[in-house]
């Protein structure tokens, strides 16, 4: 693709820019500014990736994984503001997804140990658990502060932190781990997965690029469950005090 064919394609910009201004959505600033950041920040990472790749430097590797995590975490941590030591809890979890998948993948020989494979697949990993943590964090900040009331009563009773907040954990996780598995339910009958289509694009093996998709999506399915489970049961002792009672928001 040149540029100026690229160029071309803004004009499915211009199509939801051009809406916006009739239906007076008040959108337009927001769909430019997230163009225009779009087109700087994936071409100056294009550029980094292809710097990475003809070095094949595992401290440049490492810097590209260690600089996804900082920024997912960043953006993660915004919806669990109440939860005490947030930021590192998210840290920890993308970090200890991040080495759970890839020492699968390289442990097993799955797939080769270089830039090329371990930057994209990285970037799918720790992208998917920042959107699954903030799933998990916003459901389950509304439900312990929906179900405070039934939680005092379980400490009251003589419960236990972890009996008292079970139910409201439990609920959390399934809800982010849901979006997830009901989209790998339809995959090939709604959708085309991206990374699937991409590689027919670029002229791969439609059965080669199916078994890649695979690879992806039970991959994800693990970042997904991993995700929600460390992560809740990293953040709900924080939401009781030394005398198991709770916290308030």
């Amino acid at each position: 693709m040149s540029y100026w064919t690229l160029s071309l394609t803004l004009i499915f910009v211009l199509i939801p820019l051009l809406l916006s201004k009739t239906l007076n959505l008040g959108l337009g600033r927001d769909m430019t500014v997230a163009t225009l950041r779009s087109i700087v920040q994936l071409l100056a990472v294009g550029y980094v990736l292809k710097f990475v790749f003809d070095s094949e430097s595992l401290l440049y590797i490492f810097l590209m994984v260690a600089l996804m995590i900082v920024a997912a975490t960043h953006n993660a941590q915004k919806k669990g503001a109440a939860i005490q030591g947030i930021i590192w809890k998210i840290a920890v979890t993308l970090i200890f997804v991040e080495v759970l998948t890839q020492g699968i993948l390289i442990g097993f020989n799955i797939t080769p140990a270089t830039a090329q494979y371990i930057i994209p697949i990285s970037g799918m990993v720790i992208g998917n658990s920042m959107v699954l943590s903030i799933l998990f964090l916003n459901r389950f900040t509304a439900e312990v502060e929906d179900h405070q009331d039934q939680t005092e009563l379980i400490l009251s009773l003589g419960g236990t932190p972890k009996q008292a907040i079970h139910r409201q954990l439990i609920n959390s996780i399934k809800a982010s781990m849901i979006p997830t598995i009901e989209s790998q339910k339809t995959v090939g009958l709604v959708q085309l997965p991206g990374m699937m289509s991409g590689q027919i694009i670029a002229g791969a093996d439609p059965i080669q690029a199916v078994q890649f998709q695979l690879l992806i999506m039970f991959l994800l399915l693990t970042t997904a469950s991993v995700t929600s489970v460390f992560l809740g049961y990293l953040s709900y002792p924080t939401l009781f005090n030394k005398r198991m009672q709770l916290l308030k928001g």
